[in-house]
């Protein structure tokens, strides 16, 4: 029985306002965990699934794809209707680190882009691909916890017109519906949108995907003026802040030994320092958001995701779990409205410890 409500995110694009993110599947989840777990996301409404090609975290060469490789044998074993299936999935960005990734990825020209899309589909046993989103910049930017640009870490990039002309060319091939970005800043959103305003036959964004939750709401200064104006939808990663947010790293043992921060511990910089658990800021947020929830008989998990999908410029929370039950309190959270008292406390909550998480 379906309980998530949908979200028109195109004229013919209809999403559930629950994604689930596939990053876990081939190495905290089984191919016969991930089936369990999408069965149950599927056959309760949700129909959004994001993925990306370096998929798995943390990244590795051993398994990069099987994230890909998993949701697609799931449909083609399932034998569902593909237009029942919204897929995401993303093309990783400049790293030099995921050599095994187009050695490095080295940058986001027009090859690399046109192989990432072929591989993906491959991987994914699809013709086409929904939403296709670069996973972040081919330039410098401060992101995954950076706050402040510095101007003299900029690299030669490879410019938007070119990954633009990737793109729509998969588009004009049929192999990608609709485009979307991830980890963008206010000047790159309107940069990509000048770009096809000015050539028509350019495809136009429609969707980020960037980081949004009760610990991380530094969309909203920039980009949400940009994204209302443009109409371009934010699909809210980490609504849970990797987990923090359900209060399970402040219980008396430290969060089970399985948790991701407990079980990768020092094989995952990006989380790690983004998400710092050893911060007084974090914690004592952590600690008067769970009090907010305690107050008025709310779940933590349902107050967080509650929050996220009250923004209305929020498509979709994009979520994750390794287990049924996390699975199920994320399914819960739908139901919730968050009243005016409950958001008045979040927000002088927010003015005390502003952005903990950015």
């Amino acid at each position: 029985m379906s309980v998530v409500p949908l979200f028109n995110l195109a004229p013919d694009l209809t999403v559930s306002r629950l994604c689930f993110g596939t990053m876990t599947f081939g190495e905290q989840n089984s191919l016969s965990q991930s089936f369990h777990l999408l069965d149950k996301a599927f056959n309760s409404g949700i129909n959004f699934f994001d993925s990306a090609e370096m998929y798995p975290v943390p990244q590795r060469q051993d398994t990069q794809g099987r994230s890909e490789e998993y949701l697609g044998r799931w449909i083609r074993e399932r034998k569902l209707p593909r237009d029942r299936i919204v897929l995401a999935t993303k093309v990783t960005g400049p790293s030099g680190q995921m050599t095994w990734i187009r050695d490095g990825p080295k940058c986001l020209d027009a090859c690399n882009i046109a192989e990432a899309i072929d591989n993906s589909l491959l991987r994914l046993q699809t013709d086409y691909i929904d939403l296709y989103q670069i996973h972040w910049p081919d330039r410098y930017v401060p992101m995954f916890g950076e706050t402040e640009y510095d101007p003299i870490r900029q690299f030669e990039s490879i410019g938007i017109e070119e990954q633009l002309e990737a793109i729509g060319r998969a588009v004009k091939a049929g192999k990608i519906r609709y485009v979307g970005l991830s980890n963008e800043t206010p000047y790159g959103v309107m940069k990509f949108l000048h770009r096809t305003e000015l050539s028509p036959s350019y495809p136009r964004i429609i969707s980020l995907q960037n980081a949004y939750s009760l610990l991380s709401r530094t969309f909203d200064s920039g980009l949400a003026e940009c994204c209302h104006h443009e109409r371009v939808y934010l699909l809210a990663y980490s609504p849970l802040a990797m987990g923090i947010l359900s209060g399970k790293y402040l219980l008396s043992d430290g969060a089970p030994s399985d948790a991701r921060f407990n079980l990768f511990k020092g094989r995952y910089r990006e989380g790690e320092s983004r998400y710092n658990l050893s911060s007084t800021k974090v914690k004592e947020a952590t600690k008067a958001y769970l009090a907010v929830a305690a107050k008025y008989g709310i779940h933590p998990v349902s107050l967080a995701i509650a929050f996220v999908l009250n923004h209305p410029i929020v498509a979709s929370a994009v979520f994750g779990a390794t287990k049924p039950w996390q699975l199920q309190q994320i399914l819960d959270s739908c139901k919730l409205k968050l009243s005016p008292q409950v958001i008045d406390e979040i927000d002088k909550i927010h003015f005390m410890f502003p952005n903990p998480c950015p």
